[in-house]
């Protein structure tokens, strides 16, 4: 087979019966111990049928001849039926269901389910309504508005402008059920060197972020290119400002500029405290 792909990249794809969110989680988990430059990933999701698994195959195939190399398929099918197509055809096939339920059925002495999309059902109507309540409170607490509703604020992040606040907050209450909310320093907080009133009574639900000036620089220039917000000069002001002020008042924060979202919120949710909801 001739090589014909110019990229170098191995192509990756992520199958499941539901979303693709755990094959994906899972899948490029792994890959991460490997140079990702190296893959092009897809995701095929509601692959639930012998008709489907077909359909998908060929696709996958067609990619790998196109691309001179054999695919690799991560999936989270838990139809055998599905599986076994799959497993046929001309791919590096990972199931990554094949590789821990035998082992947990021997553990436990019993059969498991093979009921699709029991990863991200509603196993608890109550716990996903607080979900959903959660993300609401983050979406109506964003950017300093809202400030009545912090006294059932479980933790409010403070930084300058775009130091990545509004998405931890998100992902805090859409992946834990956390009700987090967030306040953006500013010059009149630098310059009294106090904490905004608004926050001085949540003291204990604080956290900063902090992120390095070249990157803060470069975030705000594509955003307003060339301007005063941008420059590196007032760039460099306000996060030495935040973290004179952080360290003044006690308040734990965290390095953000080479933590992907996911690990800035352990690290939060471990300093403070905070648990996962159970969904």
């Amino acid at each position: 087979m001739n090589n014909t792909n110019d990229t170098g990249q191995r192509p990756v794809f992520f199958v499941s019966d539901r979303t693709g969110i755990t094959a994906e989680t899972l899948g490029a988990t792994l890959l991460t111990q490997f140079d990702e430059r190296q893959f092009r990933q897809s995701t095929l999701p509601f692959i639930n049928s012998a008709d489907k698994a077909r359909q998908a195959l060929e696709y996958i195939e067609h990619t790998g001849r196109t691309l001179g190399t054999r695919p690799i398929v991560f999936s989270t099918t838990v139809s055998d039926e599905v599986r076994e197509i799959l497993r046929e055809g001309n791919v590096v096939f990972l199931d990554l269901f094949d590789a821990f339920v035998p082992q947990l059925e021997a553990a436990l002495e019993a059969k498991s389910s093979h009921q699709m999309g029991r990863a991200h059902g509603i196993a608890d109507q109550a716990v996903y309504e607080s979900r959903i309540e959660a993300m609401n409170f983050a979406l109506t607490h964003d950017d300093g508005v809202g400030e009545n509703g912090y006294a059932k604020a479980e933790v409010i992040l403070m930084a300058p402008s775009r130091c990545g606040k509004t998405p931890v907050c998100i992902y805090m209450a859409m992946q834990h059920g956390i009700f987090a909310a967030n306040y953006p320093l500013t010059e009149d907080e630098f310059e009294s060197r106090h904490l905004p009133p608004a926050l001085a009574p949540h003291r204990d639900k604080l956290y900063g972020l902090y992120i390095g000036a070249d990157r803060l620089h470069q975030i705000r220039s594509e955003r307003r290119r060339g301007s005063q917000y941008a420059a590196m000069g007032q760039v460099s002001y306000e996060l030495r400002q935040a973290e004179s002020l952080y360290k003044r008042h006690r308040i734990p924060f965290v390095e953000t500029t080479n933590r992907s979202i996911e690990e800035v919120a352990a690290v939060i949710m471990q300093d403070r405290g905070l648990r996962r909801r159970s969904f």
